[in-house]
């Protein structure tokens, strides 16, 4: 995957009056975010001073970002990191964004289609194919419906609904 950036947050708005913003976190937790000195944020690398829990908020504070003007100014954007920034993941582990672009196949080799997005509603990842009709299908990605087969997933063509 290279430095392909990867988005560990969004900022959802300022916190206070010292410079601080709220965080909607796509990592696992705010400690995922905190081992990064340097993110990158709307364009700019910032220098991430901290990042606390903050009632189901996370709040982080940029060494550059010093008054709530400025803070509200970075409402809607991304905080992402190059993909090489993150740690090394065990056999059975991925990030999302390395299933992103993924091709689906059956488990001939038939091409179904390619993963476009990874979602979490809190039951387990879903992944969204799409179809070479260019029609998207949700599918479960768990053993025996969707797969990690090495640089690809396959698919039971059953749940391509």
């Amino acid at each position: 995957m290279g430095d392909q950036p990867v988005t560990l947050a969004a900022i959802i708005g300022a916190h206070g009056i010292g410079g601080e913003v709220r965080l909607k976190l796509f990592a696992e937790a705010p400690e995922s975010l905190a081992r990064h000195k340097t993110v990158q944020v709307g364009g700019r690398m910032l220098t991430l001073k901290s990042v606390k829990a903050g009632g189901g908020t996370p709040i982080a504070r940029f060494a550059e970002i010093t008054d709530r003007t400025a803070a509200e100014a970075l409402r809607g954007e991304l905080v992402t990191v190059p993909r090489s920034a993150l740690p090394p993941l065990a056999d059975d582990e991925y990030y999302h964004a390395d299933l992103i672009g993924l091709p689906c196949a059956d488990a001939s080799g038939v091409e179904l289609g390619v993963v476009v997005s990874v979602e979490n509603f809190g039951a387990g990842d879903i992944l969204e194919i799409e179809k070479s009709d260019g029609k998207r299908a949700m599918v479960p990605f768990r053993a025996g419906i969707a797969d990690l087969a090495g640089d690809r997933i396959e698919v039971d063509p059953a749940f391509l609904v």
